[in-house]
């Protein structure tokens, strides 16, 4: 029915375009002069497009800040903007309302960065203890895990190929489009090694968090990712699978719950309650709050420093 409401809502927002010539005072509108007119659905995907592009770009986040983008609606004037842009950068199932945008009036412009890197299975890092079921499962189309930017590699190799698509639209600067993302890279990769160099030794590694978001920045620095819900944040945990949480943590020791900034941090506090924790801020960086002045590598290193704290990492 979501679905459904969400195509509704996208095919009424290009009649209005239709009807009131919205589209028309939109095209240019969203880009500078000269510069490249490019749509992000979300916030990492903004960012890999402005350090790409650099100069060359103006990048609109279809996704406001503190709102969380799996809920992303289109408005008219947005749907306007997608329809005018030279690239559209975004990730298939993620936001079903882009996802009918893009079908709608995407063609051959839009560029799917999960098409870049291999998805990962939901849970394909959770803890399971034998003879237990899974972790809940999500309602991710395909039963993947989208949240592939907190792999900095593999987010690496996204930068690659945005490049590669600005420079299909911009032949003229593809050179400057090879040059910055390429030191994307080298930053993403310095990034890496930090984290590689502060998980080594750790008394825990179990990783217990309100939203399963981490699976890739577990599969990346041999952590367990024990999740109160699936990688969609509004999901509610059954009681059976709090219960079973509680008993791993308790099981494993762990001083620290974690909860995410654009969702209510109640589950976690249930929990940490339950067995005694603590809870504390681990960002999925699937948006900015409003007046945020860090940005994805600043917040990367954040939660960097969080992780250690809980897993007594020496």
């Amino acid at each position: 029915m979501r679905r459904r409401r969400t195509l509704a809502s996208v095919v009424a927002g290009l009649a209005a375009l239709a009807a009131t010539g919205l589209a028309a005072c939109t095209s240019g509108s969203a880009a500078a002069p000269g510069k490249l007119d490019v749509v992000a659905a979300f916030y990492p995907l903004q960012f890999v497009a402005e350090q790409v592009g650099g100069g060359h770009v103006a990048v609109t986040n279809l996704a406001k800040p503190g709102a969380e983008p799996h809920d992303l609606e289109l408005s008219a004037r947005q749907v306007g903007r997608v329809s005018d842009a030279a690239v559209i950068v975004y990730l298939k199932g993620f936001q079903p309302a882009m996802d009918d945008a893009v079908e709608q009036v995407g063609g051959d412009r839009s560029f799917d960065v999960s098409a870049a890197v291999p998805l990962l299975s939901a849970g394909a890092s959770d803890h399971v203890h034998e003879g237990e079921g899974e972790a809940e499962p999500d309602h991710h189309e395909g039963g993947t895990d989208p949240h592939i930017w907190l792999d900095p590699d593999r987010l690496a190799t996204i930068g690659d190929q945005v490049a590669g698509r600005l420079a299909e639209a911009d032949p003229e600067h593809a050179a400057d489009f090879t040059a910055n993302a390429q030191r994307l890279r080298a930053q993403l990769t310095s990034l890496d090694q930090e984290y590689a160099a502060g998980l080594r030794t750790c008394d825990r590694r179990e990783l217990v968090t309100s939203h399963a978001a981490f699976g890739y920045l577990a599969d990346r620095y041999d952590l367990e990712q024990v999740g109160l819900t699936g990688v969609t944040p509004e999901d509610e945990p059954a009681p059976q699978r709090l219960a079973a949480v509680a008993e791993e943590a308790r099981e494993h020791g762990a001083t620290t719950i974690f909860f995410e900034t654009l969702v209510s941090p109640k589950v976690a506090d249930t929990i940490a309650r339950e067995v005694g924790a603590r809870t504390a801020v681990l960002d999925p960086i699937e948006g900015l709050q409003p007046g945020a002045s860090g940005d994805y590598f600043s917040i990367m290193r954040t939660n960097l420093t969080a992780l250690r704290t809980a897993l007594d990492c020496s």
